[in-house]
């Protein structure tokens, strides 16, 4: 979200095929009882823009304000607008770590794995808390990659943990943003704060062929597949056993993965 670190993940087809299964219920749900018609939301990270139409829906006739860090990644954000029909979503490029928008402007302010990837969360927090108004939240939600668990475990899928946190690490992100949220939050300033955790969890055939498949193509046709290359952190024969230890874990019968999230809500005082 910000020039100060590079974006690991990058805006290839795989990538996109991940983030456009996420909405506000399986990936905002604890910000849900937080949510009204006629709610101004700021949506940060907005991507492929399936989270940002669902906030939209939800808090309409409200409008939504959906930032990302250069022209080309609202593009995505715009085109699912545009698909979805909703006009009450205005599109802004814009710097998390210096916001763009006049202070005390949202009842909500949100966002979705954008903490872990940017080169400084706290500032990035004291931003997001700028622009909510007082008696507001601040909702923040990220994974925590080293919490990732799986069976069976397959030596390729270590390998697979490694490059990645070695990498985000290279990039100026943190890929285990989940459990820093607290501190971050308390560092930024916030007194008033609610902590939670959910998962994802993929075990059906179908849904661990989608997440398995999607890692096989993302860890070799990628952004992160030339971070890694070009950094020295793998060969492209290490990239394929990776994508191979993926494929064989999504075919496996008795394959299952828990990914861990950290959640907070900020309440602004009032």
């Amino acid at each position: 979200m910000t020039s100060r670190a590079t974006y690991t993940h990058g805006h290839a087809e795989s990538v996109l095929r991940s983030h456009r299964s996420r909405t506000v219920e399986n990936s905002a749900g604890y910000l849900v009882p937080h949510l009204r018609a006629g709610q101004e939301v700021l949506d940060i990270g907005s991507g492929p823009g399936t989270i940002t139409v669902d906030l939209a829906r939800r808090v309409a006739p409200g409008r939504l304000t959906a930032v990302e860090r250069t022209e080309d990644a609202l593009a995505h954000t715009r085109a699912e607008v545009q698909r979805s029909g909703s006009g009450t979503v205005d599109l802004v490029v814009g710097d998390v770590h210096e916001l763009p928008l006049p202070s005390d402007s949202f009842d909500v302010v949100h966002a979705h794995q954008v903490l872990q990837h940017v080169g400084d969360p706290v500032q990035a927090l004291r931003e997001m808390i700028r622009v909510c108004r007082p008696g507001g939240v601040v909702a923040v939600r990220d994974a925590d990659y080293s919490g990732f668990i799986w069976y069976p475990e397959l030596p390729g899928l270590d390998q697979w943990r490694t490059m990645y946190l070695t990498t985000a690490r290279a990039n100026g992100g943190e890929p285990d943003a989940g459990r820093h949220l607290l501190a971050w939050a308390h560092a930024a300033g916030a007194t008033n704060v609610t902590v939670s955790s959910s998962n994802w969890c993929y075990a059906e055939p179908v849904t661990r062929g989608w997440w398995g498949g999607m890692w096989a193509d993302r860890i070799t046709g990628s952004a992160i597949t030339e971070q890694l290359l070009a950094g020295g952190h793998a060969s492209a024969d290490d990239l394929e056993t990776v994508a191979a230890a993926w494929r064989e874990w999504a075919a496996h019968e008795d394959g299952w993965i828990s990914i861990p999230h950290g959640e907070l809500l900020i309440h602004v005082p009032a």
